[in-house]
């Protein structure tokens, strides 16, 4: 019973094994080489290799893959429930939605979900602003707050709802300038919610309270497909960020 156990357990590793070298071998054919993608591909050519050769594997090395594993789930969780539950309070002076990619004069789809977050929050706070972010991209032909505020103008937002900040080049940048107009709009101070996909909420509030913002947020849902090179470039940058910046 035991040796059918084993044989069992060596043919599922090896079955995961090939499942996840295929997954590796569709990647560079959807996707281009970003940080994301190649961190992906690393990830899925390890878990290949782990699935596929477990029993090879040192039982104490075994341990410190298996703990490595288990807190990269723990991370990503953490990410996907912190971005998953907003805390806006629909009595915000301003939305803040950051920028995200732009091809020709078309939003990506991940920036569209953005912005049909902050159309969500909209119809139930018509008094808010919307601050769109981001300046002119490689693949652009305008910029980003461009498409975003023609995107929403096309979709109701009255324009004078509307501020453009399309200068920046970087989350950082999206939020330091965005304080900057909304300072010049309420002298007297504002309330602000940061719209981004759910992978980039915790950073992006982190870097909010940085430049001086106490910011609620809400975070609008991640494609499917690009859920993994995502979160793990996102935990990478997190944690840059916290080494760069620390408290």
């Amino acid at each position: 019973m035991k040796r059918l156990a084993n044989i069992a357990a060596s043919l599922f590793g090896k079955a995961v094994g090939v499942i996840f070298f295929l997954r590796l071998l569709i990647i560079p054919s959807t996707s281009s080489m970003t940080v994301g993608v190649v961190s992906q591909t690393v990830l899925f050519s390890s878990l290949g290799i782990y699935a596929a050769f477990y029993k090879k594997f040192p039982r104490k090395l075994r341990t410190i893959i298996n703990a490595g594993f288990l807190t990269l789930l723990i991370f990503a969780g953490f990410l996907a429930i912190y971005g998953n539950v907003g805390t806006a309070t629909f009595e915000e002076n301003a939305v803040i939605v950051l920028g995200a990619g732009v091809s020709g004069e078309r939003v990506s789809t991940p920036l569209a979900r953005r912005l049909d977050v902050a159309l969500y929050y909209f119809e139930r706070n018509p008094d808010a602003y919307i601050v769109v972010c981001g300046g002119l991209g490689e693949r652009a032909t305008i910029t980003e707050a461009e498409a975003m505020a023609r995107y929403l103008y096309a979709r109701g937002v009255p324009r004078e709802k509307i501020l453009l900040e399309d200068r920046s080049v970087s989350t950082i940048e999206n939020l330091t300038f965005a304080r900057d107009i909304l300072e010049e709009h309420f002298s007297e101070g504002f309330g602000v919610v940061v719209v981004s996909n759910d992978f980039h909420m915790f950073r992006a509030v982190s870097m909010a309270r940085r430049v001086g913002m106490d910011a609620n947020h809400l975070g609008a849902p991640t494609p499917t497909r690009l859920l993994t090179e995502n979160y793990l470039r996102e935990m990478m940058a997190i944690v840059l960020f916290w080494v760069s910046n620390p408290a």
